[in-house]
């Protein structure tokens, strides 16, 4: 009996195995991962957009702090479409600071000035694309290293180049955005910087917060498309639990004392 016994644990034990991995591949087959080593601003703004558009999002974070967000499989192509024309994720820029982080390295002149004209470029394009209605931003500067003793000097310029939503009204920003770099380079004019606004239209319009449909399961807000798989999720597991509850009563009626009744009349009778 000992030896039938210990067979009998072990074939549950790997079936419990089994259902785990069952089960965690179930999950992981449900959504698939649409960006990762995002930080929280990035991951919080991806999700609020999708959800916005009927699209449920999970977010995970690493061990490292960065953030990972996965959809479902089915609607991995939409989340990028929409996330496309949203600009998002938003590219980070550096600042000044960080670009002239030391290294312990001397630079030289031409290095110190590349560097600081980037420095420069990276500042403004994010000033721009924190405009309300800028999907992303790039300034590109051009700044001449002029010699004093040459008679015809070659003036600086930049150009500014803004992908931004059809319905905001950028053209009327425009001499906004020249003059914000022209002030911020030293020795650039206002006339020597362009501005070319590319108009990107939402081909997804996004939905009110009562039209997402959003319906309840076992007292949880479910979106509509995820409501079968915590279905799946919630029968399955409730099935393992009867079959190990089931095993559980098998075993305790199989290791049973077994007790024999004995019949009195064949029983020796003591003679006093």
């Amino acid at each position: 009996m000992p030896r039938r016994s210990t067979l009998l644990d072990r074939c549950g034990a790997r079936c419990r195995v089994a259902l785990v991995v069952v089960g965690m591949l179930a999950l992981q087959a449900c959504s698939v991962e649409l960006y990762s080593n995002l930080n929280q601003r990035q991951a919080n703004e991806i999700v609020a957009t999708l959800m916005r558009h009927g699209i449920p999002a999970q977010r995970e974070a690493g061990k490292d702090g960065k953030m990972t967000v996965s959809v479902q499989k089915g609607r991995f192509a939409e989340a990028m479409a929409i996330l496309d024309e949203s600009g998002l994720p938003k590219q980070e820029f550096q600042t000044l600071g960080e670009v002239f982080k030391r290294d312990g390295l001397v630079s030289s002149p031409v290095e110190e000035r590349a560097t600081m004209i980037y420095g420069l470029s990276q500042e403004l394009s994010q000033t721009i694309s924190d405009i309300d209605g800028v999907l992303s931003a790039r300034v590109h500067l051009v700044l001449p290293e002029n010699d004093p003793l040459k008679q015809q000097l070659v003036p600086s310029s930049a150009s500014v180049f803004i992908r931004h939503r059809a319905s905001v009204p950028m053209n009327e920003l425009i001499p906004q955005v020249k003059m914000l770099v022209a002030k911020g380079i030293a020795g650039l004019t206002y006339d020597n910087v362009s501005v070319t606004l590319i108009p990107v239209a939402a081909t997804a319009p996004e939905l009110e917060t009562s039209e997402t449909g959003f319906t309840t399961f076992l007292g949880l807000w479910l979106h509509p498309d995820s409501v079968a798989a915590a279905m799946w999720l919630f029968y399955g597991m409730a099935a393992a639990i009867l079959a190990l509850a089931a095993r559980l009563a098998y075993l305790q009626w199989y290791r049973r004392p077994d007790v024999y009744a004995l019949d009195a009349s064949a029983m020796p009778v003591k003679k006093t």
